[in-house]
């Protein structure tokens, strides 16, 4: 099968090559323009943004009209964050800072109905407010949906990952550079020697189970990108719309500020 022919799902499960970017903004317009960039996936991120339930939605909803997936990471590892979430009918879901096989079934079960579950029923956008038949959705649709935890911490990787990774509903395992170099107190040293040495661990064992290995960074460096691909990433979630913003924002000002310093150095004005 081709790889343009692949759902996101199926991508996931072949460690195909996935890129993400996060959206931090509340501004449904901004996220259907990134969402119209080609990226495999919209990272909608509510642990470190301001958004609530509504900009959720809107979101969702702007993913959608510009033609690419939304994952949400919801703000913490809770049953009931992820009910709402779910109901709402993005694409997949991100659990922060899973530190144990305990906290990662428990994450992966509330996104499962009983039997293999405990997530409650009532679905509402998911299935189209009634529109879409509810028991294809239990059995086919739901199935589908795409689950990430997040791994963040030294003793999670060293102890507590293998046993993680026998989940077989886990699609993917997201590293957090930032909070994994907190736990070991190098904060914001996130290329320190001990750092990439737990990143480089992580990810061997990620790929060894046969799941896909990602990360999730703000940076938008090529060479830092580059090598977590290098080093067996193949989910990249890298910048945020305010940072791409920002970037392009402050080069165009910096080139033309440069251009009226040659300008006037040449005696032109």
């Amino acid at each position: 099968m081709e790889n343009s022919m692949k759902s996101l799902k199926q991508k996931f499960k072949d460690c195909d090559l996935i890129t993400g970017m996060h959206i931090c903004l509340s501004d449904p317009a901004v996220t259907e323009l990134c969402a119209s960039l080609g990226y495999d996936f919209l990272w909608i991120d509510t642990e470190h943004s301001p958004m609530d339930y509504q900009s959720i939605l809107l979101n969702l909803i702007a993913a959608r009209a510009g033609g690419t997936a939304a994952i949400i990471r919801i703000p913490d590892n809770d049953p009931v964050l992820a009910k709402r979430v779910l109901e709402m009918g993005g694409d997949g879901i991100i659990f922060p800072m899973v530190c144990s096989k305990e906290e990662s079934d428990r994450a992966i079960a509330s996104t499962l109905y009983p039997p293999k579950g405990i997530r409650g029923f009532g679905p509402q956008r998911a299935v189209m407010y009634g529109l879409k038949d509810a028991a294809e959705y239990v059995n086919t649709d739901s199935l589908e949906m795409i689950r990430i935890i997040q791994v963040e911490t030294a003793h999670t990787i060293e102890y507590e990952l293998d046993a993680m990774l026998d989940n077989p509903w886990v699609d993917c395992v997201m590293l957090g550079p930032c909070d994994l170099a907190a736990s070991i107190g190098r904060l914001p040293d996130i290329t320190c020697k001990e750092s990439v040495r737990l990143q480089d661990k992580a990810l061997e064992k990620i790929r060894k189970a046969g799941k896909s290995a990602g990360t999730s960074i703000g940076s938008t460096d090529a060479a830092w990108i580059r090598s977590w691909y290098d080093r067996g990433a193949n989910v990249i979630s890298c910048g945020t719309e305010t940072g791409h913003i920002i970037n392009g924002a402050s080069q165009t000002l910096a080139m033309i500020r440069g251009e009226a310093v040659t300008v006037l150095d040449g005696g032109a004005i």
